[in-house]
């Protein structure tokens, strides 16, 4: 197959902060390094992988991101045709207690089938996360 695995997904966010303190804080990523690209954002990064671009959206100065991504739909919210996206983890104790720990919203589900249990929680620009562990 051509395709090895998802390197990224990126979110355009008009709350860079917000969005970088949810996915610092409640998933455990790093911010790490990232090209200086003319508009603001953060790489954030798990197990040295930068698995999330965000970009901001500046509502007084958009010209690099028109420039360099073109122009799309920049309503701040929801993910559009996404549904979700979804991490595997480890610890769901420790991710739980993180998320507690935050104050944020989430939902649990068990998967009988697949021996697997599910964290789903929305990031400020309302984009689901889900969380898989094994049981």
């Amino acid at each position: 197959m051509g395709i090895a695995r998802l390197d990224h997904y990126s979110i355009r966010t008009t709350d860079l902060d917000s969005t970088t303190k949810f996915y610092t804080e409640v998933l455990g990523f790093t911010v790490g390094p990232r090209p200086n690209f003319p508009f603001p954002g953060v790489w954030l990064y798990n197990n040295g992988l930068a698995v999330v671009h965000v970009i901001g959206i500046d509502p007084n100065d958009s010209s690099g991101l028109m420039e360099y991504l073109g122009g799309r739909e920049q309503s701040g919210k929801g993910s559009g045709m996404v549904d979700h996206v979804a991490f595997f983890g480890d610890d769901i104790a420790a991710i739980r207690a993180r998320i507690q720990a935050t104050g944020s919203e989430f939902k649990e589900r068990k998967v009988p089938s697949l021996n697997l249990e599910q964290i789903f929680v929305e990031d400020p620009s309302g984009i689901v996360v889900e969380l898989n562990f094994p049981t």
